[in-house]
């Protein structure tokens, strides 16, 4: 038995894995991979500082940047960013990101985190709250079908605290995914099998479903990289959420969920579950790895 087991179905996970449940998905963004001996990796920097103004033609934010020291002064200068962080970005909105030198005179952002001290505060709260419910629970961490949802809060991809308690009096589905997964029948399968379960439990007459993914990769899956997800598949949001947050939040949620991962060299190895929860707030189905069906789910979701 290895170190995670403590927390999972050991029969059920250990037969999961041994079947290749644990799959291994590389990270697909230039900055992760392998730097080739006649390559520079690009220089990076942290990041704090202020929204002046938002430059859409130009997809770039001009910022007030507090000093980064032994590389520039505080100053007021431009940055590429992502078309996700470009449209959560407003003026005086305070960030905190990785500087990524690209040459030529032209830096980017990367890893941008908005930082508001009120939804910060709810959100590190609740995974304090989290935290000790977890260790409270020790071995028995895992929670079964039939045991309630824990209550968590984690940020949105429009940047919005969401809590666990929002969807009461709703059946969720959940699941676990990241956004650099390239894997066909890891994450992209389930996100799509996701948007075919929300378009067939619309078109059965289930009313009260609310969709939820949650990031295996919190680092990188930032609210702007999660909503740049979103827009470049097209998938519907007005029941769809997908989350990210503090680390350690995220995997305390994987212990209770029973999701397994480990990172090495680069590659991101993990199961796949996806859970449906009911009005109480109850789990009452989950199925492991990628070959459930939407039909399954909205067959259950309409008892």
């Amino acid at each position: 038995m290895n170190a995670w087991t403590s927390f999972a179905r050991p029969a059920l996970l250990l037969a999961f894995l041994a079947a290749g449940g644990m799959m291994g998905c590389h990270p697909s963004s230039d900055a992760s991979r392998p730097v080739a001996p006649s390559e520079t990796a690009p220089a990076r920097h942290i990041l704090t500082g202020r929204v002046v103004s938002v430059l859409k033609e130009r997809t770039s934010l001009l910022i007030d940047h507090d000093e980064i020291p032994g590389f520039m002064p505080r100053m007021t200068m431009e940055f590429l960013v992502g078309p996700g962080d470009l449209t959560l970005a407003r003026e005086g909105a305070d960030l905190r990101a990785t500087l990524v030198e690209e040459g030529a005179g032209r830096f980017r952002l990367e890893g941008v985190w908005w930082v508001d001290s009120v939804k910060d505060t709810a959100v590190n709260q609740a995974s304090s709250k989290l935290r000790e419910d977890t260790s409270i629970r020790g071995r028995a961490a895992y929670r079964e079908v039939g045991e309630n949802l824990p209550d968590f809060a984690l940020y949105n991809q429009r940047g919005e605290v969401v809590d666990a308690g929002r969807w009461r009096g709703k059946q969720i589905m959940l699941n676990f995914i990241f956004t650099r997964c390239p894997v066909a029948t890891m994450c992209p399968a389930s996100t799509a099998r996701m948007m075919e379960t929300q378009a067939k439990a619309k078109a059965a007459g289930v009313q009260n479903l609310e969709l939820i993914s949650i990031t295996l990769d919190p680092e990188y899956d930032t609210p702007g990289v999660l909503r740049e997800y979103v827009e470049a598949r097209g998938i519907d949001t007005v029941n769809f959420s997908f989350l990210t947050g503090p680390e350690g939040a995220i995997k305390d949620l994987f212990k209770q969920f029973g999701i397994l991962t480990e990172m090495k060299g680069g590659v991101l190895t993990h199961t796949l579950a996806t859970l449906l929860i009911n009005e109480q707030g109850i789990i009452v189905w989950r199925a492991d790895g990628s070959t459930w069906t939407a039909d399954e789910f909205v067959e259950r979701m309409k008892r």
